[in-house]
């Protein structure tokens, strides 16, 4: 039972020396790259760089020991650290003792949702987020991420932080306020970052970067020429935090905590998903809820923010070869050693160099080639993208994922109450019925309708089926005989029903036509039977395919 609940039973007790090396390897490296982007991630929060590593430190432990997979790499990201700005900078300014608290009470609200979620298995409730609402989403986030760093790149305190647009025009009016230096060192780390990720991959760029940029501020002493530096990090472990609990801030917080907990679980599944299948074993996606919803109540009460797995850290962490859990406990404990010895090495970093890490962390979330096979594909699957993208850019972080779900929900109900139908011909060649507009060469009879319905019936989409099937039997007057092919009709509610029936009764009165239906499928036949029909109906619902009610016509032999 308590295997059950703490996986990391599993793969301790039957831990193997062998995976000894990769672990290490992996978590040092992970480690490596986990260092500058936490302080980063924590920057972009609106955080002290410190509560990066903090986050970075027990909420690690808390997920190897909860997670069901062996390579995600969990902690601060991009896309959930400009969440956690983006709803906690409307109650209170940025930087502010309220502001910590109030991220600290956001972190323990998602940890909580996640793990609520988790123990009554609602894990399945993140499919109603499309594919095509995250990819537009994360595009649009990822440039707002990326302009909401352009202050730090150019030196200049800008007003505007959240609206692209706005950032941009103040930027350039305010070009004359450029610091050259430190828009020459925030150029510079990113073309080094994005030369050195495309020559040599397995070397830790952004560490490096970090260590020879402050030793080039501290040597010319560029700090004192308007060179924003990060300053004191506080050195030792993370106090124990409690979350001061307000009922009006709970309020306040509770959507962008519904957004953060389903994206941050969106971008852990899908890469932890990705993973297991190469390495052939089962991510539970329910028990993953509980890891991360575990580790981020560790880390409201570790002076942390949210946390969530990394496609990037990840990837690194599988190629650099992590077998077990063990190798994101070593990165926990390698950051644990950095909080005690080493936090006055970052005294000296630029913030210009931070940003750039981030800039170059988001630019491969942006993905306009999604777009272009989504139209190509479907131009109604393409305009959720482009809604979604556009309306997160123009309103905001929040408000544009919620438009985009809602928009995409919209969608599949319009796509659930105009459904496919289809009149159906004989193709003699194949000997199998198929549509008539789409094979013009099938035969078809005039005194005969086959009329085949693609999708489940229900309340919504009863009144258009039967529309259609009226129309129809209007134009080709002389059918007597109607074959509804249920083939594709895999469930019915009890409104549909009892409109199916009134339907078959009005038209077979005013058309004079007789109902067989084929192809029903048992827990469908088993609702019509107990609807009681009556025998006159229900005698006509058992042929088991077209060619069976067919048959039965030809041969004068209805209800056999």
């Amino acid at each position: 039972m308590f295997k059950k609940f703490v996986p990391a039973f599993e793969w301790l007790t039957a831990y193997k020396k062998t995976d000894l090396t990769g672990d290490m390897s992996a978590g040092l490296i992970v480690a490596i790259m986990l260092i500058p982007q936490g302080m980063a991630y924590a920057m972009l929060a609106g955080l002290p760089p410190v509560i990066g590593l903090y986050a970075s430190t027990v909420p690690l432990i808390i997920y190897a020991l909860f997670g069901t997979s062996r390579q995600l790499a969990v902690g601060p990201v991009a896309m959930v650290s400009l969440l956690v700005l983006t709803g906690v900078s409307t109650i209170t300014d940025p930087g502010t003792s309220d502001y910590i608290s109030l991220v600290l009470l956001l972190t323990l609200m998602i940890g909580v949702i996640q793990l609520l979620m988790g123990l009554f298995k609602l894990g399945f409730l993140v499919n109603f987020m499309s594919h095509a609402v995250i990819s537009g989403f994360t595009s649009a986030a990822a440039i707002i991420i990326g302009l909401s760093q352009l202050k730090h790149l150019i030196g200049v305190r800008l007003e505007a932080d959240k609206n692209v647009f706005l950032i941009m025009i103040e930027t350039v009016n305010r070009l004359s306020e450029i610091n050259p230096i430190t828009l020459g060192i925030g150029l510079i780390s990113i073309g080094l970052l994005l030369t050195l990720k495309k020559i040599v991959k397995r070397v830790p760029a952004p560490l490096i970067i970090v260590l020879l940029s402050t030793l080039t501020v501290y040597y010319f002493e560029w700090h004192q020429s308007g060179v924003s530096i990060v300053g004191n990090v506080p050195s030792g472990l993370p106090s124990l935090s409690l979350p001061v609990i307000n009922v009006k801030a709970l309020i306040q917080l509770l959507p962008i905590a519904l957004t953060i907990a389903f994206v941050g679980f969106m971008e852990s599944i899908a890469m932890a998903k990705a993973i297991a299948a190469k390495e052939k074993y089962k991510v539970m996606p329910n028990k993953e809820l509980r890891g991360l919803g575990l580790a981020n109540i560790g880390s409201s009460f570790f002076s942390g923010f949210p946390v969530t797995g990394g496609f990037s850290r990840s990837a690194v962490n599988y190629q650099s070869g992590a077998r077990t859990p063990l190798a994101t406990i070593i990165t926990a404990i390698l950051i644990i050693l950095t909080l005690i010895f080493f936090t006055e090495w970052f005294y000296y970093l630029p913030n210009a160099v931070l940003a750039a890490i981030i800039m170059v962390a988001v630019y491969s979330l942006i993905d306009f080639r999604e777009v272009k096979q989504l139209l190509k594909i479907n131009k109604v699957d393409g305009s959720v993208w482009l809604v979604t993208f556009l309306t997160t850019l123009i309103f905001g972080i929040v408000e544009g994922i919620l438009i985009g779900i809602i928009y995409s929900l919209l969608i599949f109900v319009w796509r659930s109450a105009y459904p496919h139908v289809a009149e159906l011909g004989y193709l003699q060649k194949e000997h199998v019925y198929r549509n008539i507009k789409r094979y013009p060469e099938v035969t078809t009879e005039q005194d005969i309708l086959i009329f085949r319905f693609d999708s489940s019936l229900f309340f919504a989409n009863i009144s258009f089926y039967e529309e259609k099937l009226g129309q129809r039997l209007v134009d080709k007057s002389e059918t007597k005989w109607v074959i509804l092919d249920f083939s594709g009709v895999n469930s019915i509610d009890a409104v549909a029903l009892h409109a199916l029936e009134d339907m078959t009764k009005t038209q077979s009165y005013e058309h004079e036509v007789t109902f067989l239906f084929s192809g029903v499928k048992g827990p469908v036949k088993d609702l019509i039977i107990r609807a009681e029909w009556g025998e006159e109906y229900e005698k006509h619902i058992h042929y088991l395919s077209i060619n069976h009610a067919h048959k039965t016509i030809k041969a004068g032999d209805i209800g056999a």
